[in-house]
């Protein structure tokens, strides 16, 4: 039965992905091929889907709750996740609702709605539940969460085809590609690529510096701000 299961091959336009003071963003191709158990396509009418999750280097993230008091906006209740990923983005041949149950969204995370965030403490059901919606609609409204049904393309039902989104505030770290190949609704293959995302030119060199050398780094930030102000008050008081 092992060796009756299909197997996925997949590739990516872009293996690393820099980031430089002039960064808009990127669009990163993911495409492949379906291999079939004796090279034949499977005989009934069941469709065959493809969903492909981008992730981001996870992170500890504090979501605060604002509320009005007197006519003032203020921080109230917070929340913290101690592993929710820095980006999130799936597309997928159809609406993911109509290709696995709830219980496969939850194992495999696909799905904004399904994505195991780890909250740091334990609150009741329901508040966690607003904190969650919360930080997605955060990140959804910063295009670091995503999901694009009917984005991927399967030719001949062999090769496959996604594009995803890669926005300009994208965080920098080892990204995941997993692609799934899904029958039936059932989950029948997983592969994962690796993409790197880094900074380059002037800015990694900053970067660079600031985790190497912190105490120096600090240090010359200091000297520069105070030579700033300086020569922007000797130039307010000579004009």
């Amino acid at each position: 039965m092992g060796q009756a299961k299909p197997v996925l091959v997949p590739d990516v336009s872009q293996r690393q992905i820099d980031i430089a003071y002039s960064f808009t963003g990127a669009e990163l191709l993911l495409f492949g091929a379906i291999l079939y158990p004796g090279g034949r396509l499977p005989n009934d009418d069941k469709p065959t889907d493809i969903v492909v999750v981008v992730k981001g280097p996870t992170q500890s993230i504090l979501v605060r709750e604002k509320t009005r008091i007197a006519g003032i906006w203020v921080n109230a209740a917070r929340l913290r996740y101690r592993s929710a990923p820095s980006f999130y983005g799936m597309v997928s041949s159809r609406p993911i609702d109509k290709i696995v149950d709830e219980r496969t969204r939850a194992i495999y995370e696909l799905g904004l709605d399904s994505l195991q965030l780890s909250p740091a403490s334990s609150a009741p059901a329901d508040e966690q539940d607003r904190f969650a919606r919360g930080l997605n609609d955060l990140k959804q409204r910063g295009g670091l969460y995503y999901q694009k049904p009917d984005a991927v393309e399967i030719s001949d039902g062999v090769l496959y085809r996604a594009r995803v989104d890669i926005p300009a505030r994208v965080p920098v770290g080892r990204f995941t590609a997993e692609t799934f190949l899904i029958r039936d609704g059932h989950v029948l293959a997983v592969a994962t690529k690796e993409i790197e995302i880094r900074k380059s030119g002037f800015e990694r060199f900053v970067a660079r510096s600031a985790q190497r050398w912190s105490i120096t780094y600090g240090l010359v930030a200091v000297a520069l701000s105070v030579l700033l102000g300086w020569a922007a008050g000797y130039v307010a008081r000579r004009l």
